[in-house]
């Protein structure tokens, strides 16, 4: 489905949204930074030519999705903004804002977007939140917060809701158990269960060898 009301998507409509999201991230270092963004935005692309939906609201939803992060940024309505300076209104502008406001994670109270264009952006956020470049974002992330690496008699919180999951300050590894390795499970399309899969099997395989050396075995 194509809008009418959407700008075109062109070289200098992309290049402009660019330098909008790396403008907004420019002082980031907690893995949310505007590389973050661009790997969700090309794995989206790529999850697009598998899964199908809108080329262009994915491209708006994906490069905006984290510019009105709670954990960032004091809800400036940043994106919303955005979207009225270049003109893209009516159902177009909905659609983006609604992808965007559906793609976080909550704990139990997560939701699985209705488009197909929302769940391949969620997918991508996720996708980015695992694996190699995951386990890399999560220490980042615990360290831009001052958070405790691991503490063994501090257990994982889980079945948080969205409420307890915002206000939650755990250890770093304890986030893996109470978000990171559920991720999985929540992918939306098959392209992204397939990468999903591969990137746990990673993070398992990396909490093995962090257990194995801070208990001193190896």
């Amino acid at each position: 489905m194509c809008f009418n009301n959407l700008v075109n998507m062109n070289d200098l409509t992309l290049e402009n949204l660019l330098s909008f999201v790396k403008e907004r991230f420019s002082s980031d270092s907690s893995g949310h930074d505007y590389f973050h963004t661009l790997r969700v935005y090309k794995v989206a692309l790529n999850l697009q030519k598998k899964e199908g939906g809108d080329i262009d609201i994915i491209t708006y939803a994906s490069l905006l999705h984290d510019v009105d992060d709670h954990k960032l940024f004091a809800g400036d309505n940043a994106a919303e903004r955005y979207l009225d300076s270049v003109g893209v209104i009516g159902e177009a502008k909905r659609k983006i804002l609604t992808i965007i406001s559906e793609v976080s994670y909550k704990g139990v109270d997560s939701v699985s977007p209705r488009s197909v264009e929302g769940q391949i952006v969620q997918d991508a956020d996720r996708l980015d939140a695992i694996g190699a470049i995951g386990v890399a974002r999560a220490f980042a992330y615990g360290g831009s917060k001052n958070r405790v690496m691991h503490d063994p008699e501090v257990a994982p919180k889980l079945g948080m809701n969205k409420e307890e999951t915002y206000s939650h300050v755990g250890t770093t590894i304890n986030h893996f158990y109470e978000k990171l390795l559920l991720l999985e499970g929540m992918m939306n399309t098959k392209s992204a269960k397939d990468l999903a899969k591969e990137r746990t099997a990673f993070m398992k395989r990396y909490l093995d060898e962090f257990f194995a050396e801070w208990d001193e075995i190896r």
